[in-house]
Parts: C-alpha cells; structure tokens; sequence
C-alpha cells in the first residue's frame, strides 16, 4: 500500500511539474509581486529535430504571485514565435507535410503549447505556428513564422 501511495505522489508530483523547453534563454519581469515571483515574459529556444540549422524562439506570459510561485496560476494563452536559420536550411525531402514537433506542459489544468511545422512546397518555405491547446473564444491563441531554404 506505501509503494502505490509512493509511486501515486510520484506520479502528481512529476503532473505539476511544467515541461521545459529545450533551451531557455531567459525572462523579463513584467509586473512586481508583493508576494511571490514577479510575472514575467520567458523566452525559450526549440530547435527543429529534422530540420537542421532551424531555431524557433517562444516568448510567453508566466504570472506570478503566490499561486505562481506555486505552479497554480492560470498563465495567459499570448505567446510569439520568431524561428531563424542559424546556417544554410535546405527543404526537408522526407518529413510530413504538417508535424506536431513540440508540446509542453504550461499548467497542470491540461493546458499545453505545441509547436508545428508545415511546409509550404510551392515557395519552398518552413513555416512553424506555435498554439496552446486551451481554447480561448472558440480558437486557440497562435503565432506563426516562416523560415525561406535554400534550392533543393
């Protein structure tokens, strides 16, 4: 009974825990919190797993407070996507036409960011669009950017 009680403190513990993203490069305080963290805009770096030379850079709302401190706070569904060549991108041969390649966990109230990639074949350009799951008016909160190749 201890070891189910054990693995199921675990297994919330590690639910409240956001996702982080591949890199973060850092935040700036927004707003002053008497109480607890400031809120802050972070800025996070993904870089496409098929794509080489491919940065794509998240900016988000993280709201602090005490129930920010405490993983609790509802952050807001706003968030940018600037994604950069960092060398020469060449047009993916054999990647799908539209591919989720990042999710992470923004609340432990089922609220995520994910990150897809399309291509657009006419004009050889990648474009990525960075979306959060909890619906917000009847469509999701979404940024894009588009990221020109190099022939092929």
């Amino acid at each position: 009974m201890r070891l189910i009680l054990a693995a199921f403190g675990v297994l919330v513990g590690a639910s409240c825990v956001p996702a982080l993203a591949q890199t973060k490069i850092g935040s700036v305080d927004t707003t002053f919190r008497l109480l607890g963290a400031n809120d802050h805009i972070v800025i996070d770096r993904y870089d496409d797993p098929d794509v080489p030379n491919v940065s794509c850079y998240v900016s988000r709302a993280e709201t602090g407070g005490v129930s920010g401190s405490l993983g609790l706070a509802q952050d807001p569904s706003r968030f940018s996507i600037a994604c950069r060549a960092t060398g020469p991108v060449t047009f993916p041969a054999n990647v799908p036409q539209k591919q989720r390649i990042f999710t992470t966990s923004l609340s432990v109230f089922f609220k995520s960011l994910e990150i897809f990639r399309l291509l657009d074949t006419d004009k050889k350009v990648i474009l990525y669009v960075v979306i959060s799951t909890r619906i917000k008016e009847g469509s999701p909160y979404n940024s894009i950017t588009a990221v020109p190749t190099t022939g092929n």
